[in-house]
């Protein structure tokens, strides 16, 4: 079902965080559990678990704690948008959240996307107000198991661990 979608999450961030990770909007498990990546086949929360050697997170309030407590952000490049289910290539009528406004108060020196989708959108909505050109990562979402396989996407994410835990943009 296509249908208009207005964001529903706040942005997860604190004083303490280095890197902005984005995806394109949530999709419909994330909205109904109310925290992103919450679909059970992403494949996000695992790779976050593994990088840092943690257990994996079972409850929002978990999940939030392990990107604060690694200085990674969270939020998406989309404020609203008409959408197909979680279908990223039925994104219609895109309205960017304000992206730069987030970096203005924060200490963000890095920004990363989840996807191919998330970093054209990223590209041609934000990259002019923000000025810090994202690091494209690939999707975590179980669309991309074809092309991903668990260790290669893994290995791909260890930038974000690299880029939180420095002091500047690896960029």
């Amino acid at each position: 079902m296509t249908e208009r979608i207005v964001h529903p999450l706040e942005p997860v961030y604190d004083e303490n965080s280095r890197v902005l990770v984005l995806g394109t909007m949530p999709s419909p498990k994330s909205r109904e559990y109310g925290f992103y990546y919450s679909h059970p086949q992403n494949r996000f929360w695992r790779i976050l678990a593994d990088l840092y050697e943690l257990s994996l997170p079972k409850t929002n309030d978990e999940k939030r704690a392990i990107l604060l407590s690694h200085r990674i952000a969270l939020w998406d490049v989309l404020k609203s948008c008409v959408i197909e289910g979680a279908d990223d290539g039925s994104i219609r009528e895109p309205v960017p959240n304000d992206i730069a406004a987030l970096l203005a108060r924060t200490r963000i020196h890095t920004v990363f996307t989840t996807g191919s989708k998330a970093a054209a959108l990223y590209r041609r909505l934000c990259l002019k107000d923000t000025g810090i050109a994202a690091v494209a990562l690939p999707s975590t979402s179980p669309a991309n198991c074809r092309f991903y396989s668990y260790e290669k996407l893994l290995d791909a994410y260890r930038i974000l661990r690299a880029a939180a835990e420095s002091s500047r943009t690896l960029s």
